[in-house]
């Protein structure tokens, strides 16, 4: 992707998206039935997200998932939870919201695999769920929402390997994947050797992190800075965590920072950005996915049927595109669209680099 691609606008992502998101009911495979159908306006809705590593599970999953659904259904009532990495925990969690009677299960799981018995139990129960960010490979959900995860490691790492050739580096890149337990963290990780495997660059290693861990990123990372030093001139981190993690292993080495990237657009990657700490990110509005999955549940909570865009492992999908942020277009994807505000970003440190790209 060039600069001029990355600088498409995130208002007009969202508006393409908005235009043609989820609305249409088909006849769409289905695993649960959705027959109770009717009734809804006092129903119970149960979203189950997978961490507090990341900390958009809190601060954004869900507080637009409940208004989106309130919007919608101003009598249902969202039971959420959060599992804090823990997919045992995530069952009982499931477990727990059956119990209470829900009428669709959206789930954003901790372990890929593990979550099929989630779905085997909920779909037993004529109970839809639907695979909310990360995908459920064993046993398809009745519905997949996320950005499409294969597509951002490509992005990023493309975007990392064309920085590096502008600037005729020499050397080799770190790879820091997500989870191994995450479905979605495969597909990005598939998505960045798409780009880093035929880039002439050496990958002299690569690494799966337990949990996002940033902190366990870090360890790993230190140990490369040791073994490779002045030979890493890029790290592609799967996530704003782990590329965190990787930059703090390199300051705490006093070796000069590479080219980090990240994904998801979180206020502490962008001031790095801001700083020139990290070299890009990726910008998915989690509006996005919270509105559509609300809609999508409230259809299926209707006794209706959606059509997916696309599929993905069996399951009806919708995969939407996200934007590359760097320096060169962080003022306009991040600021200018409202995603996020100078006033929370541009404090202390940040001002003055803030000053520079013209963030007000």
């Amino acid at each position: 992707m060039n600069r001029a691609q990355m600088r498409t606008s995130a208002f007009a992502t969202v508006a393409v998206i908005a235009s043609a998101a989820l609305t249409a009911c088909g006849s769409g495979s289905t695993g649960a039935d959705a027959g109770s159908g009717g009734g809804t306006e006092n129903a119970k809705v149960a979203f189950l997200m997978p961490d507090l590593a990341s900390t958009r599970y809190e601060l954004a999953d869900k507080p637009l998932f409940e208004a989106k659904m309130k919007q919608l259904c101003p009598g249902c009532t969202v039971i959420y939870q959060n599992a804090d990495s823990d997919a045992a925990k995530q069952q009982q969690q499931a477990n727990s919201a059956l119990a209470q009677g829900v009428k669709a299960i959206v789930i954003d799981p901790v372990d890929s695999a593990a979550a099929a018995t989630i779905v085997k139990s909920a779909q037993a129960q004529k109970v839809p769920v639907i695979a909310y960010d990360r995908p459920i490979p064993a046993t398809p959900a009745d519905y997949y929402i996320s950005f499409d995860n294969e597509k951002i490691g490509t992005m990023i790492a493309q975007s990392l390997v064309d920085h590096l050739k502008e600037e005729k580096a020499e050397g080799g890149i770190l790879q820091v994947n997500g989870s191994p337990t995450d479905a979605a963290a495969g597909l990005i990780k598939k998505g960045i050797h798409s780009a880093v495997d035929p880039s002439g660059f050496k990958l002299l290693a690569e690494y799966d992190t337990p949990d996002w861990q940033p902190e366990k990123a870090q360890t790993w990372v230190s140990g490369q800075v040791t073994r490779f030093r002045d030979q890493i001139v890029g790290v592609v981190a799967a996530n704003d965590g782990t590329g965190g993690g990787s930059i703090a292993a390199f300051k705490a080495a006093g070796v000069k920072v590479p080219p980090v990237t990240g994904n998801d657009a979180e206020l502490a990657a962008a001031q790095r950005i801001i700083a020139g700490d990290q070299y890009n990110t990726i910008s998915k509005p989690i509006k996005i996915v919270a509105e559509a999955s609300a809609d999508v549940a409230y259809q299926f909570m209707q006794g209706k049927k959606p059509a997916g865009k696309t599929t993905l492992y069996n399951t009806p999908s919708a995969l939407f595109v996200p934007t590359v942020v760097t320096k060169d277009n962080i003022n306009e994807v991040l600021f200018q669209s409202g995603i996020m505000k100078a006033s929370e970003a541009c404090t202390g440190e940040y001002a003055k680099g803030c000053a520079e790209l013209g963030i007000k």
